[in-house]
């Protein structure tokens, strides 16, 4: 017999190997009915899975389907009743992967030669779906032995499930899901039968994608779905998707006239305009001024080191094929550095440190390189050269909790700055391929976990997920159309210290390992930069704008006073823009005011000075905020007083 204890605190027995649907029907029918999945020991499983041990134990049904761990579930099962689609309608298709993504799913497979899919056939597809659905079909898991599933996956001409199996552990169980004649390869879990998907999902999107990432692999037919548990919710994301599309950062900074790309001679980089520089510059420059506010010295390091360096860190095992790396006369193999933290240990390794010199705090905005997959390249979202906001904080072990905390404080400060307030933090753990032992694993991760327990910030925990050297805090935040992006991390180190012999001297005059904190708050500059400007939709606060105001008087009559205020403007706020004087453009042009009115309007700046007879006669002006409003009879000084107040709105 076995214990199982339910939420409520009872504890029953059962016969051991009892699964959690006959725990449900022994409870009441509808119970059974409801039920979609259980949760043993905190593990989701399958209904139908045996339960061999003493346990917790709670059901998972249909009040819990918008619950996150059970949307999972109904993603995955939705990705495996579309590729059971997929081969009912195209059965010489290969199916290769399909896992569940935030928001839906997606799935790999080949088309045989001469047969394509496009987006006109996905109405077809979602209407085999739904039959699949009405079937209702019993979704079984099975533990297979590595012969039995190589004979079943060859029997089936399946030779990407065959590869997989190959790369599997020898000792690994291998488990298949099938429902009616369709089987696949998967760890589960999976709810228990097609009947209890969700009929709320829809096919949105066609892509390539190399097999396992790989150009020199086949490209793939990779179709994504979106799936919900309710239609208003499927509503809700595709109206997210349509907001998305016109906030899309590409589009606007080609308008704005910021950067662009030149994907045959540098691609993923970015050559920035003079508007774009200005950005860029005021962005880092204010970041700049809040971390010297906040106790950091700044470094500038090499971008290019010897592959000795990262050998030594551990990037070039862990990263060696993303780095741009080559050889020079003397057979000596450099690298552009894909990353910052090893130059911040040779700096913090020249010279003697003391106790009271910790903690130091130390940034750099570092340019950086990693190749990326040119089919991922995505504007300044994702690029292969950027520039990174670290910072690596030296500490003794007594002061990893203040740092960290100081660190975490600090982070959600500067996002509330920028108008991200709903902020979530997950706690990364351990992966497997990592290094450091297990107690230098245990004392990290207790550390990370206790400041947010103990100063009341909820948190996620994501095992696994944690950087080769270390735990993470990541912080996602949420935008104003409800997409989530993962921005600074925080991750505690005590690998990277001991692997470059780091050390200060205590009190007694005795050697000591510092434990350093790798801090990135942007994650990169670029990113952060797309990321506002798609927040924004190109509106960015006062403080930030490239063009701040568009000057612009009607008549040739009104071009003498039109300068009056721009140079009072220039003047009057230069000590209050980070880079330079405030940043006016000058439209004195012989154009009527509704074309200049347009222009600036497609230029994203937030203000438009309007200047004619009455503002000359009465020295006033009036100002066209970006959304149509309008404030009239504005005195100079009332004007610079205004954007002054909105410039540092947001600064403390």
């Amino acid at each position: 017999m076995i214990k199982v204890k339910f939420p409520d605190g009872n504890v029953k027995e059962f016969e051991k190997g009892i699964n959690g649907l006959e725990i449900a029907k022994s409870i009441s029918p509808s119970l059974a009915k409801a039920s979609l999945l259980v949760e043993v020991n905190g593990e989701v499983c399958d209904l139908t899975r045996p339960i061999e041990e003493d346990c917790s134990f709670s059901l998972l049904t249909n009040k819990n389907i918008k619950e996150e761990k059970v949307l999972e579930v109904l993603r995955h099962s939705t990705a495996h009743l579309f590729a059971n689609a997929i081969k009912e309608l195209y059965p010489e298709a290969k199916i290769a992967i399909g896992p569940s993504i935030d928001n839906g799913f997606y799935y790999d497979f080949e088309m045989p030669e001469g047969q394509k899919i496009s987006d006109k056939d996905f109405p077809k597809i979602e209407k085999r779906m739904g039959e699949i659905i009405k079937r209702n079909l019993p979704i079984e898991r099975k533990e297979i032995s590595r012969n039995e599933a190589m004979e079943m996956y060859a029997e089936l001409n399946e030779h990407y499930k065959i590869e997989l199996i190959n790369d599997l552990p020898h000792d690994e169980k291998i488990t298949t899901y099938k429902q009616g004649y369709f089987s696949d390869l998967c760890r589960g879990p999976h709810l228990p039968s097609t009947g209890k998907i969700s009929k709320f999902f829809k096919l949105h999107k066609i892509a390539g994608a190399y097999w396992r990432g790989d150009s020199k692999n086949t490209m793939l037919t990779r179709i994504y779905g979106a799936c919900f548990a309710s239609q208003e919710d499927l509503d809700n994301y595709f109206k997210m998707l349509e907001e998305a599309e016109k906030r899309d950062h590409r589009k606007i900074i080609t308008a704005m006239d910021l950067c662009h790309f030149e994907h045959d001679f540098a691609p993923g980089a970015v050559f920035w305009h003079p508007k774009g520089l200005v950005l860029y510059r005021t962005l880092v420059e204010f970041m700049r001024e809040e971390q010297e506010k906040a106790g950091y010295i700044e470094i500038d390091t090499p971008r290019i080191m010897d592959r000795s360096l990262w050998e030594t860190s551990g990037h070039w095992q862990k990263y060696g094929e993303h780095n741009f790396s080559g050889k020079t006369e003397d057979d000596r193999t450099f690298c552009v550095k894909p990353m910052n933290c090893p130059g911040g240990m040779l700096v913090f390794g020249k010279g003697i440190k003391t106790y009271k010199d910790l903690p130091l705090k130390v940034a750099e905005f570092g340019k950086v390189n990693r190749y990326e997959p040119s089919g991922s390249l995505h504007g300044l979202l994702r690029v292969r050269e950027f520039t990174q906001d670290d910072a690596h904080i030296f500490c003794r072990e007594d002061q990893i909790k203040d740092q960290v905390l100081e660190a975490t404080e600090f982070l959600m400060r500067i996002y509330q700055i920028f108008g991200f307030e709903n902020v979530r933090i997950k706690l990364s753990t351990r992966p497997d391929n990592r290094i450091g032992s297990d107690e230098i694993w245990d004392i990290s991760e207790k550390a990370l976990s206790d400041v947010l327990n103990e100063n009341g910030y909820n948190f996620e925990i994501f095992e696994g997920e944690g950087a080769f050297y270390g735990p993470k805090l990541e912080f996602v935040m949420k935008d104003c159309i409800g997409r989530d992006w993962q921005m600074g991390t925080i991750q505690l180190d005590m690998s990277l210290p001991e692997r470059f012999d780091l050390h200060y001297v205590d009190e007694h005059g005795e050697k000591q390992r510092p434990i350093m904190l790798h801090r990135a708050m942007l994650g990169s500059v670029e990113r952060f930069l797309g990321i506002l400007v798609e927040n924004y939709a190109g509106h960015l606060p006062l403080r930030l704008a490239p063009v701040q105001a568009v000057v612009m008087p009607i008549a040739d009559r009104h071009h003498e006073y039109a300068q009056k205020v721009c140079d009072a403007l220039e003047d009057g706020l230069k000590k209050e823009n980070v880079v330079g004087k405030f940043r006016l453009e000058k439209n004195f042009k012989v154009e009527s005011v509704q074309k200049k009115i347009r222009d600036a309007q497609l230029s994203k700046a937030p203000y438009m000075i309007i200047i004619g007879d009455n503002e000359v006669e009465t020295e006033t002006v009036s100002l066209r905020h970006f959304d149509g409003k309008q404030d009239n009879g504005l005195s100079i000084k009332d004007l610079v007083e205004k954007l002054e107040k909105e410039i540092n709105k947001k600064k403390k």
